[in-house]
């Protein structure tokens, strides 16, 4: 297992934060800060606030360190996406890259927590965490997409470490709690029919939101069977995907975020 040490020095350290507010029917910027190598950008669109992230360190490898914090404001809409696929590195072996996200959607509001996909290349190193707290009655979409390599490139991985947390909690309540960790020969892990059967792609989609049983046909429907939909609770809908690669996932998964979103998936994930 890699760990991190006094000695080691960041290579980028990047933090964000944007909240959002409604004025008009409209949801609008209410604060907005960013420093290092981690960057927002705001489209212009019909649709809810969105803001595109965008790391200018061009990936995260040991020894770097992110800080992402978003809220929507009590009857906001906010979308956050992220530019292109993020992608962890090559690190050296006591570095491990680290990725805290924290989200907060107040009283009426809704917040998507949409990222493309995570790309981890042979000898990565990364840890991350999302942490989300939404108040009763308000609406979160999330997707957590990662590719193992890029099969179409001939990649695979024999030798990375990966840990992934999140934590989704409703008027202080635990409602969803997950946990991936991949250390060493992925692929051999991957390949297991008990863990993946070989592919190479996954996601985790969550949808809180009065309406989510609604949603859970409708998805079963697109999803086929390379995945599972349930209702985990009243009001949490719970997916996972599975594909031999992103291109295979995407074509699942993409549906089924027009679906969640009313086809106001952000344009970053068309291109």
């Amino acid at each position: 297992m890699r760990t991190t040490t006094s000695l080691d020095q960041p290579r980028a350290i990047g933090a964000a934060m944007v909240s959002s507010k409604t004025r008009a029917h409209r949801s609008y910027i209410d604060g907005l800060r960013q420093s290092g190598a981690l960057k927002l950008l705001f489209p212009r669109t019909t649709g809810p606030l969105e803001a595109i992230l965008i790391n200018t360190a061009g990936g995260i490898t040991g020894g770097d360190s992110f800080t992402i914090s978003g809220t929507a404001g009590e009857g906001s809409e906010l979308t956050l996406t992220t530019q292109a696929a993020e992608r962890a590195y090559r690190a050296q072996q006591t570095q491990t890259g680290q990725l805290e996200t924290h989200l907060t959607v107040e009283s009426g509001a809704r917040l998507n927590w949409l990222p493309q996909e995570t790309i981890l290349y042979e000898g990565s190193a990364l840890r991350r965490r999302l942490e989300v707290e939404i108040a009763a009655g308000s609406r979160f979409l999330m997707v957590e997409p990662v590719l193992f390599g890029r099969r179409a490139m001939g990649e695979d991985v024999h030798d990375i470490h990966f840990e992934d947390q999140i934590t989704l909690r409703q008027e202080g309540t635990v409602i969803y709690r997950d946990g991936v960790c991949l250390s060493g020969d992925a692929a051999a892990q991957l390949d297991r029919p008990t863990i993946a059967g070989g592919a190479r792609a996954m996601a985790s989609l969550v949808f809180v939101a009065p309406e989510a049983e609604a949603h859970v046909a409708p998805l079963r429907d697109l999803i086929g069977s390379t995945g599972g939909v349930s209702l985990l609770r009243p009001g949490v809908l719970v997916a996972r995907l599975l594909a031999e690669d992103g291109f295979h996932l995407r074509r699942r998964l993409v549906p089924m975020l027009d679906d969640l979103t009313q086809n106001q998936l952000p344009k970053s994930w068309r291109l």
